[in-house]
């Protein structure tokens, strides 16, 4: 018996690392995927809001005086939003930094388009334009809902791949922590509220 001892003892340790090992894996790749999901929910979030501005400057554009530097400026940001991507497995804090940059392009584009059009009585009256207005600010809201679960679905994961024994297997398997998404930059002054009573 004394001369299988090592051995037995040799292999209890290796499925003990084994499953320790297994157990790593397999709950990382089930995080990862829930931040996977959770990120193309704030992408079908974005995108919706994508389509209601096109939808929104189509009706804007049938007011034949409005102002189309502003009009053109939410069409260069909503194309520019659109054009930047990330891949939710490889996401890093520029590639995040980026696509909030873009993102928050368009919304201060909409505000200021919003604003303009308060000068227009009969947009603000037409009934598709109202429609298209409460279905942005809805839009809204779920976007904001879209990425406080996103970074809820950060934290298990990064969680995870890094805490201690964990962080040693996390390298190995290339499991990296993922950034948060954050306010836009300048979020933190207090806004400027201009208004015009004449």
């Amino acid at each position: 018996m004394k001369k299988w001892m090592p051995w037995i003892i040799v292999a209890i340790i290796a499925i003990g690392l084994y499953s320790w090992g297994k157990g790593f894996n397999n709950t990382a790749v089930k995080l990862n995927e829930n931040v996977g999901e959770a990120w193309g929910n704030v992408q079908t979030s974005y995108q919706r809001r994508n389509d209601l501005i096109g939808n929104l400057v189509k009706t804007v554009q049938g007011a034949a005086d409005f102002e189309r530097n502003t009009l053109k400026d939410v069409i260069e940001a909503r194309s520019k939003a659109t054009q930047t991507t990330i891949d939710p497995s490889n996401i890093t804090p520029e590639q995040l930094q980026q696509f909030n940059e873009a993102q928050g392009g368009l919304s201060s584009a909409l505000s200021r388009l919003l604003v303009t059009i308060e000068r227009y009585p009969e947009l603000k009256a037409n009934q598709n334009f109202l429609k298209l207005q409460d279905e942005l600010v809805s839009t809204e809201n779920t976007i904001q809902t879209a990425r406080t679960r996103f970074n809820e679905a950060i934290k298990p994961y990064n969680n995870h791949v890094k805490t201690f024994p964990n962080m040693l297997l996390a390298g190995l398997l290339n499991f990296d922590d993922k950034p948060y998404f954050d306010a836009e930059v300048g979020a933190e002054k207090p806004v400027e509220v201009e208004l015009d009573f004449n």
